[in-house]
C-alpha cells in the first residue's frame, strides 16, 4: 500500500516510462527548492563548504544510489545514503578553490532510487581571486576531546597594487572559538613588482566548547572595493566526555506486559561507572553495570503497560566530571 501511494505521488509529479531515469522532476523536491549555492568571490586556495538539506517527503525508503560532479574541484558526500519517510539529512559539498581561478560553476547530480529513479541537479558557483591566496584554505580542528583548547592558523597573502588591508574579522556569536588577526608584513610596489601584504589569522578553540560537530564561516572584511569580504570556514568535532550510541532508538514488536530488552553503548574519555539511569516513563528500566570501564554495553528494558504509541527519555548518569550524563530517546508502538 505504501509503495502504491508513493508510485501515485511520483506519477502525479511527472510521468516517465518504467525504468527510465529523469533529470530533476520529483528528486529535486527532496531538496526543498534549495538546489543552488553561490560562494561569491573567495581567496585562491580556500576550501569552500556548504550542506544542502535533503528530506524524504515520500512514504517509502529512498536511497542515494549515485553522485556525479562536472568538475574534480568539487566533492559531494551524503550524510545518510538511505532516508526513511520524513527523515532528514544533508549532501555536504566541498569546493576546492586551489583547483581553479576566476569564476567557476559546477553541477552535482544526485540520483535517487532504487525502485523509482530520479536525478536532482545541484549547482555551486564561486569566483577564485588570483591576487589573494589563503593557506591553508580552512580551519579544521578535526576530532577534539572536550576540554582541550588547540590553536590553528591560516595565512592570507595579497599581491597587487592596492594598499590591501583586512579591517575586521566577523565570527558568529555562537562560534566556540576566539579569533586574532596579525599583520605579518607589508611591502609597497617597486617598479613592475607588485606590492605584497600578509596576515596571519589565529583561531583557538574554547576549552568549554560544547560537544558535537560545528561549522562556522568567518568573514574577513577588507578595504578592496571590488571584493569587500573574504570567507574562511572553521569546523571540527568536539568529542564529549560521555557519548551514547544510538541515542535514538525505535522499538518494534512490542507487546503489552511483555518485556523487550535492547542495548546501547556508553563511552567515556576514561574509565567510569554508571551510577544511575533516570527515566521519565516507568515503562522503561535499566540494568546497571557494576564495574568501571571506558566503554559500557548498557541493557535497557521496555515493558509496555497499554497498547498504543509510547515514548520516553532515559538519562545515563555517571561518576565522570560534573556527573556527566547522556540521554537516549526511545519510541515504539505496543500491540
Amino acid at each position: 500500500m505504501r509503495k502504491l501511494a508513493f508510485a501515485l505521488a511520483v506519477c502525479a509529479l511527472s510521468y516517465v516510462p518504467a525504468g527510465a531515469q529523469t533529470s530533476g522532476a520529483w528528486a529535486e523536491k527532496l531538496f526543498m527548492n534549495k538546489t543552488t549555492h553561490d560562494f561569491g568571490r573567495v581567496a585562491k586556495g580556500t576550501q569552500l563548504k556548504f550542506s544542502f538539506p535533503v528530506k524524504n517527503i515520500y512514504a517509502v525508503d529512498l536511497e542515494i544510489t549515485g553522485i556525479r560532479v562536472s568538475c574534480g574541484c568539487v566533492t559531494a558526500t551524503p550524510s545518510k545514503k538511505v532516508l526513511k519517510p520524513q527523515e532528514e539529512g544533508t549532501v555536504d559539498i566541498v569546493m576546492d578553490a586551489r583547483r581553479f581561478g576566476g569564476p567557476k560553476s559546477v553541477n552535482v547530480f544526485i540520483t535517487v532510487g532504487p525502485e523509482y529513479v530520479s536525478t536532482a541537479t545541484l549547482k555551486v558557483t564561486a569566483e577564485a581571486r588570483t591576487d589573494v591566496v589563503m593557506n591553508p584554505g580552512e580551519i579544521n580542528f578535526g576530532v577534539v576531546s572536550q576540554g582541550q583548547s588547540p590553536t590553528l592558523t591560516t595565512d592570507v597573502e595579497y599581491a597587487g597594487v592596492l594598499d590591501f588591508r583586512i579591517k575586521e574579522v566577523i565570527k558568529p556569536a555562537d562560534a566556540p572559538f576566539s579569533v586574532k588577526m596579525q599583520e605579518l608584513y607589508r611591502n609597497a610596489p617597486v617598479g613592475n613588482q607588485p606590492g605584497r601584504v600578509a596576515y596571519r589569522m589565529t583561531v583557538t578553540l574554547n576549552a568549554d566548547a560544547p560537544g558535537g560537530v560545528f561549522r562556522h564561516d568567518l568573514v574577513l572584511k577588507t578595504n578592496d572595493p571590488a571584493s569587500e569580504v573574504l570567507t574562511v570556514t572553521a569546523d571540527g568535532n568536539v568529542q564529549a566526555a560521555l557519548r551514547v550510541a544510538p541515542n535514538n532508538v525505535t522499538l518494534s514488536g512490542l507487546k503489552v506486559n511483555e518485556a523487550k530488552t535492547f542495548k546501547v553503548i556508553v563511552q567515556g574519555n576514561r574509565p567510569f561507572r554508571i551510577t544511575d539511569v533516570k527515566t521519565d516513563n516507568p515503562q522503561f528500566s535499566a540494568e546497571l553495570p557494576q564495574q568501571a570501564a571506558t566503554v559500557h554495553t548498557l541493557t535497557l528494558r521496555c515493558t509496555p503497560t497499554a497498547a498504543g504509541a509510547l515514548k520516553g527519555q532515559l538519562t545515563v548518569v555517571t561518576d565522570l566530571e560534573k556527573n556527566a550524563s547522556a540521554t537516549v530517546t526511545v519510541q515504539g508502538t505496543a500491540n
